[in-house]
Formats: structure tokens, C-alpha cells, sequence
């Protein structure tokens, strides 16, 4: 498997993070591929770089405790990894650009286009929600993450190493390639509970109708992880939106890829599209 060339690359009064990067063709618009809970760049957009790069520029960072990502002693907030993006795009020297978010990144992207207004020219949005924790068994499992995120940052190592190890644990029974398990071995763990917790918190649909840029929506019809009628209700809580459906699980992106990547190609294809037209 041969991935783009990646970097560390230092924000100014944020701290150290790592980017892969595609340029594309010359004067290609800039896309953000905004990863994942629990995953990182490699992980969660291996399979897609070739065929986006040869019509976007692609930056792809790791987020906060994932992968090579930020490592900060402040708690995990959806916000700072936001803040993130827009200090990846001043230090490359990009104007405006398109959030392409996948579950956890698609809260990412719209908080981008919240905090950020004027750099962002449309918004992905990929197997991801307005918000997350709607029925009380959903409020209850979220609690426990919040719950941990709490007690990781009250115990001592050895707890947290113990507890650690259990989430990586489960995530290696997941069958997944030892490539990818380095990966995840990586993470720093406590900001991973941590992140759990906010993506629990998250609710953007007071606001999300304020999106005044073309959007689109890439939703998954066997999701598991996130409730197909969650991911559909981004489609009337945005104006200018459209929407592309794949018959496959959340992780259909790289179990499905064959289908997935020229379907989320399209997606990015019609947002920089409409994008023009207001410029």
C-alpha cells in the first residue's frame, strides 16, 4: 500500500501535527480529509487519495491524540481540532478550502464552517450527524464515555494504561490489518475517551441551518455506528444540500472502496461545483 507524503508540520502556539498531502493538478481547489474517531488519516482515507488527488489538493491531518496529531495536556474539544484546521491553512498559505468530515470529522467540518465562516466554500458531510446522543440509551452509553473522560484524567497511569488496553484491545478484534493496529497503537487514549465524550456532546442543530455554502452529504444505509435517520436529517437541516447514498456499512470508505470513493468523488465534485457559482 503506498500513501502520499506526509509531514510534521508546527502551528504556531498550538503544537506539533502531522498532514499528509497530495498537490493535484495545478490551481486544484483544496480539500481537508478530516478523519474519524479512533482512526487517523492513513486509516481512515487510505483508500481514496489516489482518485481524489487527481482533481483536488488534498490535505489530510491527524487530529488531536490520534495518530501524530496535537499532543496537548488540555482536555479534547471538537473546537480546538476546528481551530486546527483553519492554523493548518495559514501555515500552508490556503485562503479557502472544503471540509470533507467523516463521522467524527464531519462535527469537525461543520465546526470549521462555524468558527471559520469565511474560509470554508462548502462542506462533505460522511457518515456523520447534527448530533449523536438523542434516545436515552444513546445519552446513557455517551454518559460512560464522559464518565471515563472524567476519571482518565483523575487516576493514576496504571489505570489508565489498564483502561487503555482494553479499548485497543477491542478495536484489535476487529480484524483489522497490523498496519492499521500500529496505527491505533499510537493514539494517546486518554484523549481518545476524551473525544468519545464530546462527539456525545455535540449537537449542531440549533445553528447547522445557518450554513450559507453548498453542501453535500454522503450517507451510509447500513450504518451501524450512526443512525441512518441521524444522517438524513443533515439533508433538511441544510439549505443547499444534496445527497448521496451508499448501501454499505460506516465503514464502507475502505470494506467497499470500489464504490465508496468515486460516490464521495462525486460528492466533493458537486460542492466545489455550486461553490463557483458564488464566487
Amino acid at each position: 500500500m503506498s500513501l502520499p507524503p506526509g509531514r510534521a508540520l508546527e502551528l504556531p502556539g498550538r503544537g506539533q501535527t502531522f498532514i499528509r498531502e497530495v498537490q493535484g493538478p495545478p490551481g486544484a481547489p483544496v480539500i481537508f480529509l478530516l478523519h474519524g474517531w479512533t482512526a487517523t488519516a492513513d486509516l481512515n482515507w487510505f483508500t481514496a487519495f489516489d482518485a481524489l488527488g487527481e482533481h483536488f489538493r488534498i490535505i489530510a491531518p491527524d487530529h488531536r491524540g490520534h495518530g501524530k496529531g496535537i499532543n496537548s495536556k488540555s482536555p479534547f474539544r471538537l473546537e480546538d481540532c476546528a481551530d486546527d484546521v483553519a492554523a493548518i491553512a495559514d501555515v500552508l498559505g490556503i485562503n479557502t478550502f472544503i471540509p470533507v468530515g467523516y463521522s467524527m470529522g464531519g462535527t469537525i467540518a461543520q465546526l470549521v464552517w462555524k468558527r471559520h465562516e469565511s474560509r470554508v466554500r462548502g462542506l462533505v458531510l460522511c457518515s456523520t450527524a447534527a448530533s449523536f446522543a438523542v434516545s436515552r440509551e444513546e445519552r446513557l452509553s455517551f454518559l460512560g464515555l464522559t464518565g471515563l473522560a472524567v476519571l482518565a484524567r483523575l487516576t493514576p497511569n496504571q489505570t489508565i494504561d489498564w483502561l487503555t488496553e482494553q479499548l485497543y484491545m477491542q478495536r484489535k478484534g476487529d480484524g483489522l490489518e497490523p498496519w492499521a493496529l500500529e496505527q491505533m497503537a499510537s493514539h494517546d487514549w486518554r484523549k481518545i475517551i476524551e473525544a468519545g465524550s464530546a462527539i456525545g456532546n455535540f449537537d449542531s442543530t440549533s445553528w447547522l441551518k445557518e450554513v450559507d455554502v453548498p453542501a453535500s452529504v454522503v450517507i451510509t444505509t447500513q450504518d451501524q455506528v450512526v443512525a441512518v435517520d441521524r444522517q438524513q436529517r443533515l439533508i433538511d437541516l441544510l439549505d443547499d444540500v444534496d445527497a448521496h447514498f451508499i448501501d454499505g456499512a460506516h465503514n464502507a470508505v475502505y470494506t467497499d472502496h470500489r464504490t465508496y470513493v468515486p460516490m464521495l468523488l462525486a460528492a466533493i465534485t458537486s460542492v466545489h461545483q455550486r461553490s463557483k457559482l458564488l464566487l
